[in-house]
């Protein structure tokens, strides 16, 4: 279904990802046949494309064209994987799938002290359905149980995701270029 054409910035060596762990779904979405798996070399199409939806808005202003975005969209993406791929090695790269198919990403570094949610990502039509919610929540649990913060930076345009996060007890903590960098600890839920 989704094609594996790459970017030529990743390498055979980054083309896949580190052996994960399985982190177990949160009840709310297994009740929903939504599931979390490890992602795989074989899931980097759909990320790819995934990658493109998430940016069409921005680049539909920009008048290249249709190849021309294409093109920067792929070279964008693999550069992300790769930066993700050496920046948070041991983080869990995980694929959100509905019904068996896939439908987002969600990438967690768990480091003791120091959660971090690298990246949520929903295709548009499984976006305000609650995914995102009961992802984030779980991630506080699991922050929470070993004391850990969560931290997680949005796009300073992203009000709707800015005004979850706020509202699942995230407090700006830096202004960081084009992100704001947020945390959650335990002591900031009201």
């Amino acid at each position: 279904m989704y094609s594996l054409h790459l970017a030529e910035s990743i390498t055979p060596a980054l083309a896949g990802f580190p052996a994960g762990t399985a982190l177990e779904t949160p009840l709310p979405l297994k009740l929903r046949g939504i599931a979390l798996r490890p992602c795989t070399a074989s899931d980097l199409g759909f990320l790819r494309e995934l990658y493109h939806q998430l940016r069409a808005a921005e680049l539909a202003r920009v008048p290249w064209p249709p190849a021309h975005k294409t093109a920067f969209l792929d070279s964008q993406f693999g550069l992300q994987h790769k930066h993700y791929l050496t920046h948070f090695s041991s983080a869990d790269f995980l694929l959100i799938e509905a019904d068996g198919g896939p439908v987002g990403r969600f990438y967690l570094s768990r480091q003791a002290g120091e959660f971090l949610i690298v990246d949520i990502s929903l295709l548009q039509q499984w976006r305000n359905s609650g995914i995102g919610t009961a992802l984030i929540r779980h991630a506080q649990t699991l922050a929470q149980a070993v004391e850990s913060s969560l931290n997680l930076h949005v796009d300073v345009t992203n009000n709707a995701a800015r005004r979850l996060y706020q509202r699942l007890g995230f407090v700006a903590t830096l202004q960081d270029g084009p992100y704001t960098a947020m945390r959650w600890t335990a002591a900031t839920e009201s």
